[in-house]
């Protein structure tokens, strides 16, 4: 259960509709997050949280099957895959062909998850997409661990803070690199 109710879940999709961004909880830190696939959005995410658009970003959503559309993966392999998600568990995959360069940061190569966290995969599942993932916060400061963190970081810009806990004990998430296996961040 994501401890939010129908109407806000409605809400926060209407809001990620419309070019917003918001911040969410994730399995062990906040997320930023927009639609992936517009720009605008996109562009004013990175500048808020001052990264490059190099960098790319992570993708989430409630199922794999949200995901696959952005991967180059055959189907067999995919099935593979996505049998350890929903799970901390990132994996760089090659991009399907036509996937924008500001997720993939220009390269041939896009980062997927499916979270274990409820709330992030509600909001996903209202969407009925896939969001952006990227840590809440400005670059080279610490991730927003709770919501008022994420509040001091971004409370004045048009971001909606999306309340809900993180497992504090938690790191984020591994991210695997899928065609090698080898892990980039444990």
């Amino acid at each position: 259960m994501s401890g939010l109710s129908p109407f806000r879940l409605r809400e926060i999709a209407r809001h990620l509709d419309e070019g917003g961004l918001i911040a969410y909880p994730t399995e062990a830190v906040f997320g930023l997050g927009c639609d992936p696939l517009d720009p605008f959005a996109v562009m004013r995410l990175l500048t808020l949280k001052r990264r490059d658009i190099d960098k790319g970003l992570i993708l989430i959503a409630d199922t794999p099957e949200m995901l696959q559309p952005y991967a180059a993966v055959p189907a067999g392999e995919w099935d593979k895959l996505a049998a350890d998600w929903p799970a901390a568990r990132t994996v760089i995959v090659p991009a399907a062909e036509g996937v924008p360069g500001w997720l993939t940061g220009g390269r041939d190569e896009i980062a997927l998850r499916v979270p274990a966290h409820a709330t992030a995969r509600a909001i996903s599942r209202a969407f009925g997409g896939p969001i952006v993932s990227t840590s809440a916060n400005i670059s080279g400061r610490p991730a927003a661990r709770d919501a008022l963190a994420a509040r001091r970081q971004f409370g004045r810009a048009d971001v909606q803070i999306i309340p809900g806990d993180v497992d504090r004990r938690a790191r984020p998430s591994q991210i695997i690199h899928w065609p090698t296996g080898r892990i980039i961040r444990s």
